[in-house]
């Protein structure tokens, strides 16, 4: 199949696709006389696997270290279990992270009643404060970004 079969099959845009491969989580596949690339069960398979993990919110170097695993089918399987007791780990702590985050914000909220002037607003008033009085509270507020993003 071609590549934009690949991707409606898979439900995966082409430009991820493409990343796969450029990421080398994708095979690379065959291509036609026409200089198409040419994509087999294999593909759809690995890229399904692919997208789960991701969907489980596994970051690339962890797609890469199980898909290497996956391709080593005598290894331990003890290497697969410290690998997802890890991501348990990181996932732990994104949710100690987002509370704390959810706790901020609720204070933030409390800063302003309903219904008064935008000029008179608490919450626009305390994130000005804020960024005024230097960069501590506000990297607080946005470190939570860096732990929850991740390239398709």
């Amino acid at each position: 199949m071609k590549i934009g079969e690949l991707a409606m099959t898979a439900l995966t845009p082409v430009e991820t696709i493409r990343y796969y491969e450029r990421e080398g989580l994708l095979p690379k596949p065959g291509r036609s006389d026409g200089n198409y690339r040419i994509y087999e069960a294999q593909h759809l398979e690995h890229l399904q696997f692919i997208r789960h993990c991701r969907s489980l919110d596994m970051s690339l170097a962890e797609v890469r270290e199980l898909l290497m695993l996956k391709n080593s089918p005598l290894e331990s399987c003890g290497n697969v279990n410290r690998l997802l007791d890890e991501h348990i780990g990181h996932v732990s702590r994104r949710i100690r992270e987002l509370r704390q985050l959810e706790k901020q914000l609720k204070v933030l909220r409390r800063q302003c009643g309903d219904g008064g002037a935008v000029n008179d607003c608490g919450i626009l008033a305390e994130l000005a404060h804020a960024s005024q009085d230097g960069v501590g509270e506000t990297k607080k507020r946005k470190s939570h970004l860096k732990a929850v993003h991740h390239p398709t």
